[in-house]
């Protein structure tokens, strides 16, 4: 399939950024409705999003230069080229999270129930996004004959980015329906870091394009790091929940 879904005035617009685009559109609706349910202010998650959108996507840049660093060393033009592909989800989510916490800070909101917003339609975005890897020809594993495997420079490989877009979406919709009766403030964000984390942990070992740190594929360092941080989290933040509600808060 081709990677240009049409020219304007010369300039190539790809599908990948269509996708990518076209997701976090979604993300953005969802949240911005789920906000409307709670009380917050009208277009207060735009705002955030104004902040977190660009600024995660700088964070997954720089995250894939990092550990690219010997292809983009001294080539400035070639590190800012995100049209020449190379964004990574993990690099993404932390910038992403960082910005949200500024801005409650900033703005002293409740950082964990506006994440728990926020995180509602990012599953969604990711398992959109995803399929640009399938029209980019990347993001696949090795060789495999399973019946649905796809075919890739002759070679029929496991479609790593379909198993990640399937739990992707099965992630939205577990969210989605515990949102009404979620347990503490910050489930959402916790509940999705610890699944992603690990579904990602797993899909990693069948790719055959991970980021490296020596013999270490980084997506799998980064989930296992992101399983432990959640189950964490969520210790410390039932503690609390528990603790407010024995102080009659």
């Amino acid at each position: 399939m081709d990677r240009v879904a049409f020219s304007i005035f010369g300039i190539d617009i790809m599908w990948y950024g269509i996708l990518i685009a076209s997701g976090i559109l979604l993300a953005v609706l969802v949240s911005s409705r789920e906000a409307s349910r709670l009380g917050y202010k009208e277009g207060q998650v735009t705002d955030i999003c104004l902040f977190a959108v660009p600024l995660g996507i700088v964070g997954a840049r720089l995250y894939y230069v990092a550990f690219n660093w010997s292809q983009y060393a001294g080539d400035f033009r070639e590190i800012i080229n995100i049209r020449g592909g190379g964004l990574a989800i993990h690099g993404g989510i932390l910038a992403g999270i960082l910005t949200v916490w500024i801005y409650t800070r900033i703005k002293k909101l409740e950082f964990f129930k506006t994440a728990d917003i926020l995180v509602l339609g990012l599953p969604m975005a990711q398992a959109i996004g995803r399929w640009g890897n399938f029209i980019n020809g990347e993001a696949h594993g090795g060789p495999t004959n399973l019946p649905w495997a796809i075919l890739v420079d002759g070679q029929r490989v496991h479609p790593t980015f379909l198993y990640e877009s399937v739990w992707d979406w099965l992630i939205f919709i577990y969210i989605f329906m515990i949102r009404k009766n979620k347990k503490y403030e910050g489930q959402l964000l916790v509940d999705y870091i610890f699944l992603y984390s690990l579904g990602r942990f797993f899909i990693e070992g069948l790719r055959t394009d991970s980021l490296m740190l020596g013999p270490i594929r980084m997506a799998q360092l980064i989930s296992l790091v992101g399983i432990l941080v959640a189950l964490v989290v969520r210790y410390f933040l039932l503690k609390r929940k528990a603790l407010e509600k024995e102080s009659g808060k």
